[in-house]
C-alpha cells in the first residue's frame, strides 16, 4: 500500500480566515479514479488536487471536485505549490495535468511560502446570442448591466470560463442567480466558472465566480479564470501587455483572497499567490 498525505490549505491568501480550500493530496501512486472522486467528495472543497510521486520536481497532477474530475484548477496548483515548497524546498515544479505542463514556481519571500503558475496557451472566443441570453436570465442580469469596454466572452486558459464585465460594483455585489438553471447551460457549454467581474482601474479587478457544475455556490479565489481573464484582455487588445492586475475575490463571501496576474506580451499568463496551512 503506497504511503500518501492529504492536508487542507486556503490559498490566495495569509490568514486562515481568507482564500479558497484545497484539498492536496500527495502520494507515491495515483489512487484510481473512484477513490479519487471519493476522497474529493469527503474533503469537500471546491477541489482537491491528486499528486505523485512523493518526490522529485516533475508531478503528475489531477483535479477532482467534490462531483466530477476538473481538467485544471489553479486555486489547488497555488495550494499544492505551496504545499510542496514547505516539503521540499523552493524551486520550479512540472505539473503534468490532463490539459498540458504547468510549471509552478515556489519560492519564500518574507517568510511565506509563494507559489506562481504559468497557465498554456490561453484563447477566446465570442459568446453565441443563446449563451449570453441564458447567461443573463440564470444571473437576472440586463445587458445594460454590462461594461461595453470589456465585451462578454468565452476564455481559455486550462478550462473554459464565460467572462462578463459589469459597469458598478453594486451590481457585482448584488450576486443571486438560479444554480439549477446556470449550472445546466454550463453543462452544454463546457463552463468551467463564470468570470463576473468589475474593473476598479486598470490594475485592479473584482471578481466572483459561480462555480454550479462542482456543486459550488461560488468560488472564493479561481486561478484558472484568472489566466483566462488575462489571456483574453491581452488577446483582444483591451490592454497592452506586459501588464500586472489585481484580483480581489471573495470579498463579499467573507473569505478575501488576493490573486496576482502577470501579463507577458506572449504565451502562459502567471498568476501567484501565497497559501496556508488548514489542518493536515
Amino acid at each position: 500500500m503506497s504511503s500518501h498525505t492529504l492536508q487542507k490549505l486556503a490559498a490566495f491568501t495569509s490568514t486562515p480566515e481568507g482564500g479558497n480550500p484545497a484539498g492536496v493530496w500527495i502520494g507515491d501512486s495515483l489512487p484510481e479514479p473512484q477513490e479519487m472522486q471519493r476522497i474529493a467528495a469527503e474533503v469537500g472543497f471546491s477541489e482537491t488536487a491528486f499528486v505523485a510521486p512523493n518526490k522529485g520536481s516533475k508531478r503528475t497532477v489531477r483535479y477532482y471536485s467534490p462531483e466530477a474530475e476538473v481538467p485544471f484548477c489553479g486555486h489547488a496548483t497555488i495550494a499544492t505549490g505551496v504545499a510542496l515548497g514547505k516539503k521540499a524546498g523552493s524551486g520550479t515544479y512540472q505539473f503534468a495535468t490532463t490539459v498540458g505542463t504547468i510549471p509552478v514556481e515556489v519560492s519564500e519571500y518574507c517568510g511565506e511560502m509563494r507559489a506562481a503558475l504559468t497557465s498554456v496557451e490561453p484563447k477566446f472566443e465570442l459568446p453565441s446570442d443563446t449563451l449570453l441570453k441564458n447567461a443573463l436570465s440564470a444571473l437576472d442580469w440586463d445587458v445594460d448591466d454590462l461594461d461595453s469596454s470589456i465585451p462578454p466572452a468565452r476564455a481559455f486558459g486550462g478550462n473554459w470560463h464565460l467572462v462578463l464585465a459589469v459597469k458598478s460594483k453594486q451590481r457585482l455585489d448584488d450576486l443571486s442567480y438560479n444554480f439549477g438553471k446556470l449550472k445546466q447551460m454550463m453543462l452544454d457549454d463546457d463552463l468551467t466558472t463564470l468570470q463576473l467581474i468589475w474593473r476598479e482601474n486598470d490594475g485592479l479587478i473584482h471578481s466572483r465566480n459561480p462555480f454550479p457544475v462542482g456543486g459550488v455556490v461560488e468560488d472564493s479565489a479561481t486561478g484558472a479564470s484568472a489566466v483566462a481573464l488575462g489571456g483574453y484582455l491581452r488577446e483582444s487588445n483591451i490592454i497592452n501587455a506586459p501588464q500586472n492586475i489585481n484580483i480581489l475575490q471573495g470579498e463579499i463571501m467573507g473569505s478575501p483572497s488576493h490573486l496576482t496576474l502577470f501579463i507577458p506580451k506572449k504565451g502562459g499568463i502567471t498568476v501567484s499567490g501565497t497559501a496556508v496551512i488548514l489542518s493536515d
